[in-house]
């Protein structure tokens, strides 16, 4: 997994979570509520939608357009487990988080593969 991961808290615009995305040249920022718990997942899927249906990316917030749905994963969880996750629920990127439930990481399906590629598939991260 990566761990440092890039959030976002819910009233910041889809502007803000632009500028984030570019610089630190990621697909996904996790959405957290007050208690950084994560709420959301706001991707390049999410910003394309919201650009085809002519927002406005200053006035708008992140939690009006964000996957509001988030799955997750506790960082106890095997890589197994969470590929299986991710492909029943058709995700890309998986936050990976705590026994109190904040984010510690975030898994993506290249990242599977690359670990997958380099350890011949061992369940060891």
């Amino acid at each position: 997994m990566t761990s440092g991961v890039c959030t976002v808290a819910t009233d910041a615009t889809v502007e803000d979570a632009v500028s984030t995305l570019l610089a630190e040249g990621i697909s996904s920022l996790v959405v957290v509520d007050e208690t950084a718990t994560p709420v959301g997942m706001f991707t390049n899927s999410d910003l394309a939608t919201f650009v085809s249906e002519g927002g406005s990316p200053a006035d708008v917030t992140v939690s009006a357009w964000m996957t509001d749905h988030v799955v997750t994963i506790d960082a106890r969880n095997s890589i197994r487990d969470a590929a299986a996750k991710m492909i029943r629920h058709g995700i890309h990127h998986l936050p990976v988080t705590d026994d109190e439930g904040h984010v510690v990481g975030m898994l993506s399906t290249m990242d599977l593969t690359a670990h997958f590629s380099y350890t011949g598939g061992s369940d060891v991260v």
